[in-house]
Order: C-alpha cells, then structure tokens, then sequence
C-alpha cells in the first residue's frame, strides 16, 4: 500500500508538471513575444546533445510562416495548391486537430517566382484567436479551438490596381492590447490600420505610405508605449491607443534595396540595417515635448537583406548579405563590427537569441548554436534540421525544436 501511494504521488507530481509546461508553452508569432528573437522561459543547455531526436513529420504546405504554439496546440499557416491554409497540430503525437483552407489565386512578381505564393506573413496568436495576413493582403481571424473563421477584412479596393507589394504581402499582422494592427496597401500606397480583435471592427488608420516587407513591434521608449514600423517609406513611431505619429525617419524602399528586416531596439534607439545600406542606429529624443529621430552612425561593412538581427546583452547578432550571406556580432553603442564568420554561409537566416547563446537556422536547413560573444564565431554544435530549404523561423520549446521545411513541419525532440 505505502508504495502504491508513493508511485501515485510521483504520477500526481509528474502529472501536474507536465501539465504546467503545457499551460506556460507559447509561441505567439514572428520572432517571439516581443519580435525580438529573444527565447523565453529557456535555458540552454551546457552541453547539446550530439543528435537529435524526430519525434514527427507531417506534410503541411509551402510558405515562410512561423509556427506558432499554445499548450499543446501548434498552428501552421501554409499554401497546399491554389489554397492557404491553417492547421493545428498536437505538439506530443504530430495528429492533426482541424484545418481550415480558403482560396488565394495569387501571381507573384518576376524574380521571386523561386520563393513560392506564399503565404510569407507570420500568423500571430492572442487570446483564443489566430490572425493570418494572406500574400494578397487579407487580414483573417480564426478561432484557435476549431478553426472557424470569425472576421475576414479585405481592404485591396481603396489601393488601387497593385493591391500588395510587388512580391506580395509580407508584413506580419501584431496584437496590442485588444486590437490586431497591420499594415496593408501596395509599394505606392497603403496605411496602418488597427483593428478591434474580436469583430474586426476598424478602430483607427494611421499614415498614406506603401506597405513594406518589414514587420512592426511594440515597445517602450522613454516611457512611452509605441508601435515601432518601417513601411516603404521610412521609420515611424505610432500610438497603439490612437494612431497618431509620434516621429518619422525617411528610410525609403528604392529600386531592389527593399524594407524588409524587423528592426531591434535597444535604450531609446533602433537599429536597423537594409539591403546595401548597411546598418544603422536611430537615437530617439524628446526636446520640448517633441520627438526627434538623429542617426548617430552608419556602417556599411555589413548589411542585412531579408533576415532580422537580434540583441543578446549590448551586442548585435546579424545575417549579413555581404559575402554570400556570413554571420556577424557588432556593438550597439558605436555600430563596429567585432566579428564576421565565414562567407557563403547562405542566403538567409533566422537568429534566435538565449542566454549566453545564439541560434541559428540557415536556409539550408542547418540550425547552428553559437556562444553570444563578441570575442569570435565559437560554434558549439550544429545540427541538420531539414533536407529542403528552410526559410520560416523556427521554434525553440523547452523540449525540443519545430522546424518548418519547404513542405512539411518537423519536430525534433532535445
């Protein structure tokens, strides 16, 4: 009897762990909680296994989507034909729970025809619901339990004949309080707008300038809560509450050298780096109850074309273009770059940032593990993740990795 309720305890105990890690698992979209990179509730390892474990693959479609994850749920955004759709998945057993398609006939522009139709916008989970931008801009909201779609809005009339950017929608939709915001409209034309989160209702719309590549954050400068973006046109701080611009800094889309990367922020500045145009920091200031945006340097030995950089500590990891694609970690303060690792590394990658670590996935499906450190690239072990490019950003869960491959989502297990 006494080890009957000894071995039922630490079933209960176990039980109710497992139980908590599910409740506390969340991966709410592009580039994590804050859209900064940064692995929460994570703690590396001090040694990584020398293999990994796949635990299941299962086939979902094409496109540059983030998974997303809730308990045990995972959300994919994917196109299967002339469909984009939205599966959820068990975490544990790879089973598929629902799916949810709509047509979404799309052409896309010359020169990108290799990326694929999309989608290539991030979905973004937040209270129950699921918001998913479509490559032609369409802004839907889906129900996390079922599927069901609860508001759809389309706003491709009020822009004219080019109705997205020229290589389709790409901006990633982010929920502020009870509202979702997004950008949509074309190269041309187009605004922020913020919609109320459970109708779809349209709260407010904020600028007239194009749509860009690039995707907004939320966050706090000088105490002051804001919607950081950078659309075709430039920098813009905004209001969450009303829309109002607190501040503009003209960084235009020109010719190829596209929008695209999420800037970082860091102690009232940005950070923000484009396709031949280097790396820059914006310092933010409030003179006589003003804002002002200064550019305090501009480096031009490394450049970010579509991947995003992130912060660990006061040191800025990237994806530099330069070279056929190398890695690089530059100091925040003075914009000097520390170290560059090898060239042709690839075409494109996604960092994640932990403590003491960076992570990162190479789109041809190499994930590396690099000690956070301007001293040197020092790799502490790679692994190969996928045999077909991998251009969505990956997951990183306390037990394991999610890995979206050209067609189908992996999960390996630590």
């Amino acid at each position: 009897m006494h080890r009957f309720i000894a071995a039922m305890i630490l079933y209960l105990f176990f039980a109710a762990a497992s139980w908590t890690l599910a409740d506390e698992r969340v991966w709410p979209g592009w580039l994590g909680a804050k859209r900064d990179g940064w692995v929460a509730k994570f703690e590396p390892p001090s040694e990584w296994p020398s293999a990994l474990t796949k635990a299941w693959e299962l086939p979902v479609g094409t496109g540059y989507g983030s998974p997303l994850v809730s308990g045990n749920r995972v959300i994919q955004h994917a196109r299967q034909g002339e469909d984009e759709v939205l599966v959820c998945i068990n975490l544990t057993s790879g089973q598929e729970l629902w799916k949810s398609h709509y047509t979404v006939p799309f052409k896309m522009g010359g020169g990108g025809e290799w990326h694929g139709k999309g989608p290539k916008s991030c979905p973004t989970l937040a209270d129950g619901r699921v918001f998913t931008l479509s490559i032609t801009g369409v802004l839907s909201a889906w129900a996390l339990e079922d599927g069901e779609l609860i508001w759809r809005q389309d706003y491709s009339e009020k822009f004219g004949k080019a109705k997205t950017p020229y290589w389709g929608a790409c901006t990633s939709p982010i929920v502020v309080d009870k509202n979702v915001v997004v950008h949509l409209g074309s190269d041309d034309e187009g605004m922020l707008v913020c919609f109320d989160a459970a109708t779809g209702k349209e709260i407010w719309t904020s600028g007239s300038d194009g749509a860009a590549y690039s995707s907004p954050l939320l966050v706090t400068v000088h105490g002051v809560r804001q919607i950081v973006e950078w659309n075709h046109n430039g920098l813009a701080g905004i209001v969450p509450e009303t829309g109002e611009r607190l501040w503009f800094f003209s960084l235009p889309h020109v010719g190829t050298q596209q929008n695209m990367p999420t800037p970082s922020v860091f102690e009232n500045c940005i950070l923000v780096g484009g396709e031949n145009r280097g790396v820059r920091r914006i310092d933010l200031k409030v003179v006589s109850g003003k804002w002002d945006a200064t550019q305090t340097w501009l480096q031009n030995d490394v450049a970010l074309d579509m991947s995003s950089a992130v912060m660990n500590g006061e040191l800025l990891y990237g994806f530099s273009h330069y070279g056929k694609g190398r890695l690089f970690c530059m100091e925040s303060q003075s914009g000097k770059v520390l170290w560059e690792g090898p060239p042709r590394s690839g075409q494109n990658a996604t960092l994640l940032s932990m403590p003491g670590q960076i992570a990162v996935l190479l789109d041809g499906g190499k994930l590396q593990l690099i000690e956070a450190s301007g001293g040197g690239l020092r790799e502490l072990t790679n692994y190969q993740v996928s045999e077909s490019p991998t251009w969505a950003p990956p997951v990183i869960l306390e037990e394991g990795l999610l890995i979206k491959a050209r067609e189908s989502l992996i999960f390996w297990k630590w």
